[in-house]
């Protein structure tokens, strides 16, 4: 009967590299780690409408569109961007104090409207989202969520949007001190889980939640809902989950190796 180091040989390895080949394989993706924005369009279905209603309360012909308000996440604070359209539009440009006076003001009435939007908009999912959920369901991998928001309207909405029962953990700015982009929220989800960063994917739909997961650790897949920018920090970009060919458990299992694969090497 042939040795386990014959076997090895006829394998076309040497017994000595047994070692090495078992070290390329030690992180199984186990959980999926999607945020709040990777699961609909939150910013422009849900803050946007916000605003524009916080807009006309403050008594400004102000309505953002779409693009414009896409072009406006490339600023990190929402107060800056609704101090960039107050500028652009000339308004209480005479002081910068009171433009960001009004910027604040405007931001506290989004934030008590979008709390009670959010309840009743009609946010749907990403086109592909809920095909994927059931794959990681089916396969035994874990999907947990991470909101920027409270989980009074958080949670409802995560069962609207994925189902229930799908979903091993939810973790919400009720649960960190720190909300995104700090790491905590990702940090809780992978304490919650019970793995390491090793073993999980993070998918994000916002730049703060891309920011969030790498200083996490976590290799990620951006959703951008439009186009497929160049962005160095993901492991992949799609505009959705079935553009193209669907994003499969099986696709991201690929990502999540080859992510860590090159993590290591450049570590070495």
């Amino acid at each position: 009967m042939p040795t386990t180091q014959e076997k090895s040989w006829r394998a076309g390895r040497f017994w000595w590299d047994a070692t090495t080949t078992t070290r390329s394989v030690v992180y199984p993706l186990r959980a999926v780690i999607f945020d709040l924005d990777a699961l609909t369009d939150i910013e422009c279905d849900g803050h946007r409408v916000a605003y524009n209603a916080a807009f006309a309360a403050h008594g400004l012909d102000i309505e953002w569109t779409v693009g414009r308000y896409r072009q406006l996440l490339a600023l990190p604070d929402e107060r800056q961007r609704v101090s960039a359209e107050l500028r652009k539009r000339g308004i209480s440009t005479e002081s910068d104090v009171l433009t960001q006076l009004l910027a604040d003001e405007i931001y506290s009435t989004k934030t008590v409207m979008f709390d009670e939007l959010v309840h009743d908009a009609d946010l749907t999912p990403r086109p592909g989202l809920v095909d994927l959920v059931m794959d990681a369901f089916g396969a035994g991998v874990w999907v947990a969520v991470v909101a920027n928001g409270p989980r009074s309207w958080a949670e409802p909405l995560i069962r609207q949007l994925v189902g229930d029962g799908l979903v091993e953990t939810v973790v919400t700015n009720d649960d960190v001190k720190k909300p995104m982009p700090d790491r905590e929220a990702n940090q809780n989800a992978l304490w919650e889980l019970g793995i390491s960063a090793e073993n999980a994917l993070a998918i994000t739909g916002s730049a703060c939640g891309l920011r969030s997961a790498t200083c996490a650790g976590l290799a990620t897949v951006v959703i951008t809902g439009d186009g497929t920018p160049d962005i160095p920090a993901a492991v992949a970009v799609r505009s959705d989950y079935c553009t193209g060919e669907s994003l499969t458990i099986a696709d991201c299992q690929r990502l999540h190796g080859s992510w860590w694969a090159a993590h290591k090497r450049s570590a070495a």
